[in-house]
């Protein structure tokens, strides 16, 4: 029996709206309402595996994971060091990247490309040197592809930790092989298609992968650091330590991060669940997409 009790539903909306807007900006609901309201053919049906995994709450502990992932590539933190304004717009930046995921997620093809073609042109134009004089271009396809690899693999073992409705093997093979669409329309010349090949590539990367100065400051910056108000930096730091407990023991030192197995596998773990169950207790349910007649 569902009982209705006025003051819990307000502060459920309340904290269901904070956190919409501020994952998806002062436009989200409208954007929200185009992209799952426009008729038409989608890159993804109903039932494949990115719309289960990139529509559940656990994403914000997998986002925060892939950011600081991505950060141990000195080009890839080279280019977000210069470009991308993540310390003077950090909640611009995510919400930009929020909702390239779901307009390629739940949008109709001609906005999914749409989408890919705005990122490939602002890729196209970001290039530099990083400090000894190394050069990048944010469309190098290898340098897409690391970007690719670390996000997958972050969304994925979120969602297999806290995700409401985790994968078999065989959803985890179909996730990758979704997820490879789009990355193949940003330029990654041969995205992995199955976990195996995931694993793969994410191995294969770890020879350039360094904990440079620009990502021990991003990772202090995202982790000790966030622009938020006071009163949401208790639950923001239980997300944070989520992230960190799930990223590969390799990857902590490089950023500075500890690494403490018991106390991850005990403490961390619950209050991961929780936090995570707050947020999909908050955030109102996905409006249904206007599928393709």
């Amino acid at each position: 029996m569902n009982v209705h009790v006025p003051g819990l539903s307000g502060g459920r909306e309340r904290l269901g709206q904070a956190l919409f807007t501020r994952v998806a900006g002062p436009e989200g609901e409208a954007n929200r309402a185009r992209i799952h309201g426009t008729p038409g053919p989608r890159w993804f049906g109903p039932d494949r595996p990115v719309r289960t995994v990139h529509g559940d709450a656990s994403m914000f502990v997998g986002g925060l994971r892939a950011l600081l992932l991505q950060s141990l590539h000195p080009l890839a933190m080279a280019a977000v060091a210069a470009h991308s304004g993540f310390r003077g717009d950090p909640w611009g930046r995510l919400q930009r990247t929020s909702t390239f995921l779901a307009v390629t997620t739940y949008g109709t093809a001609r906005d999914a490309q749409r989408a890919v073609d705005r990122v490939r042109a602002v890729h196209g134009a970001v290039r530099g040197r990083t400090a000894d004089g190394t050069p990048y271009h944010a469309a190098d396809p290898h340098l897409l592809e690391w970007v690719h690899v670390a996000e997958v693999d972050s969304f994925l073992t979120a969602h297999q930790c806290y995700g409401a409705h985790p994968l078999d093997r065989d959803g985890c093979d179909a996730y990758v092989a979704d997820t490879a669409r789009v990355a193949a329309a940003l330029g990654v010349a041969d995205p992995p298609r199955n976990l195996a090949a995931l694993a793969e590539r994410m191995a294969a990367y770890r020879p350039e992968l360094t904990g440079s100065a620009e990502a021990r400051e991003a990772a202090r910056f995202l982790l000790l650091h966030p622009p938020l108000p006071w009163a949401a930096r208790g639950p923001y730091a239980l997300l944070a330590v989520t992230a960190v407990s799930l990223l590969p023991t390799w990857a902590r030192a490089p950023l500075g991060l500890s690494s403490l197995p018991l106390l991850e596998r005990t403490v961390v773990r619950v209050s991961g669940r929780a936090v995570v169950g707050t947020i999909r207790w908050a955030l109102p349910p996905r409006p249904p997409a206007a599928e393709a007649d």
